[in-house]
């Protein structure tokens, strides 16, 4: 049970809303821990409880009774399908499908948090990993996106993830992708060097606008496949990134007018119409009662293919890959069917 905290609101704190000043007074307590509080009825105003936008006055006395801090979750085994590309006894790469979180997430409900990401797969599957990530990311060295598939290195050891870490950091991971764009890309290969950092106003996507925290982020891609179809353009691109920033390849590319196909948060078209049929259509009104096919990707045209290194233990070298997954390979065999 935690202790109760009282707070004395200032009066300069006039006009602010109840749970963004408690957030502020709250060392690490985010304003979505604070509502969640006043919902449960954990936080009192002058002895009664109030609702998160209530506007204060200054003077009030707040009354904490609940605990600002949960516990922190554990991650915990869970029996989901796994396809293991490589294992022994230091480290496994396993192939990751679209869709599953590679950890629990902020922001999430308790449940959802601590089940179905492929943090319980592993734990179900290997039972001992690397405890350097903490208890939510046990074996965790780097990351995949949830709606992007592919090859993912698990630690089952700290002295694993230690030496994979340095490979990591230190470039020696070659690290390439399959990703279908729309447009068609101009040259046939290129190299993106545009600096990534988190978007000031959509904190949960990240920009190649200048700023003064920004991360330098290499792309090299090269055109695998040109497609000119009833849906419009696409090309069809191999890209090797010698950094690993958030969405990377998804900024990347978007930044130079191609976004990934399935991408909406970066700009691509949330489903794609077959433009033929559409215009085929005598009149306006013809038109409108036409239903001209729609094609829809619920998830981003993206997988890490392929990884190159050097084994940091035996010093055998390794290259690994795994296919396209059967949807990303049925929805580009329909649009070159267009």
């Amino acid at each position: 049970m935690a202790e109760p905290c009282t707070i004395a609101v200032p009066p300069d704190a006039a006009g602010q809303r109840l749970d963004h000043f408690i957030a502020t007074q709250l060392e690490g307590v985010s304003r979505s821990r604070v509502q969640l509080l006043l919902e449960q009825g954990d936080v009192s105003v002058n002895g009664a409880q109030a609702k998160p936008s209530f506007k204060l006055r200054g003077g009030e006395q707040i009354l904490i009774t609940g605990e600002p801090h949960p516990a922190p979750l554990k991650a915990t085994a869970q029996d989901i399908p796994l396809e293991v590309i490589f294992e022994d006894k230091h480290f496994a790469v396993v192939n990751k499908p679209a869709g599953m979180m590679v950890h629990a997430g902020a922001g999430e409900t308790e449940d959802a948090r601590n089940s179905n990401t492929l943090v319980n797969a592993l734990l179900f599957r290997f039972k001992a990993l690397s405890a350097t990530g903490g208890d939510l990311r046990p074996g965790i060295v780097h990351r995949l996106d949830k709606d992007t598939s592919g090859l993912i290195i698990v630690a089952k050891n700290d002295a694993a993830h230690a030496a994979l870490a340095n490979l990591f950091s230190s470039r020696q991971i070659s690290k390439t992708y399959t990703a279908l764009v729309q447009g068609s890309v101009e040259r046939q290969k290129g190299t993106i060097t545009a600096a990534l950092s988190r978007d000031p106003v959509r904190r949960t996507r990240m920009t190649t606008r200048p700023a003064d925290n920004a991360r330098s982020a290499v792309s090299h891609y090269e055109v695998v496949r040109r497609l000119n179809t009833r849906f419009g353009k696409f090309t069809l691109v191999r890209v090797r990134i010698e950094t690993g920033r958030t969405h990377q390849i998804r900024v990347h590319m978007a930044s130079i007018g191609h976004p990934v196909v399935g991408d909406t948060v970066y700009g691509a078209s949330s489903q794609l119409t077959d433009q033929v049929a559409a215009q085929a259509a005598p009149s306006r009104s013809a038109r409108r009662n036409s239903q001209p096919e729609r094609l829809k990707l619920n998830r981003n045209f993206l997988h890490a293919a392929q990884l190159a290194f050097t084994h940091p233990v035996t010093g055998k070298p390794l290259e690994l890959e795994a296919p396209l997954p059967k949807e990303l390979e049925a929805f580009l065999a329909r649009l070159e069917q267009s």
